[in-house]
């Protein structure tokens, strides 16, 4: 039977919460590039209002991996859901909250359910793993959100 994982995070931005959701939710393949993956694809289906599949592949020297997401957006709220339909995750939910932090600051809420298929997993130990790739992965794209933000401030 599959392991139910949970954690969740916060990440500050430097930008407003309308500029960090836009920003989140314009799904480029340039965000695998961000994370060290140049041979990732992506291929994004604008699907009914508000619904996006994204399927993205990722490749090693071992196999390629793919992964196809059903993703809810929610921008009167500032909020989506990232939901795994196939791939090494799938029934995986993520959710994302942005909300207003002062003037041109804004905070994401990130809370995981990660569905683990190696029953022989522990899950506290890769809760925390997890929980730490995710946010060093989000700081990374804090970061490049902000640098972006800052070319088109000065545009």
């Amino acid at each position: 039977m599959p392991i139910s994982v949970r954690y969740h995070f916060t990440q500050r931005f430097s930008v407003s919460a309308q500029v960090a959701f836009d920003w989140c939710t314009d799904f480029d393949s340039r965000d695998h590039i961000l994370m060290g993956d140049k041979k990732a694809e992506r291929q994004i289906n604008f699907f009914a209002d508000g619904v996006v599949i994204l399927r993205d592949s990722f490749h090693n020297v071992a196999e390629t991996i793919e992964k196809q997401k059903l993703v809810l957006l929610f921008p009167s709220k500032y909020k989506w859901t990232s939901t795994h339909l196939e791939g090494p995750n799938k029934h995986s939910q993520f959710l994302y909250q942005i909300t207003p932090h002062g003037k041109g600051a804004s905070i994401l809420t990130f809370t995981a359910l990660h569905i683990e298929y190696d029953e022989k997993a522990d899950a506290k130990l890769l809760a925390e793993r997890l929980c730490e790739e995710d946010a060093c992965a989000w700081k990374l794209l804090a970061a490049a959100m902000a640098e972006d933000e800052k070319h088109i401030g000065a545009n």
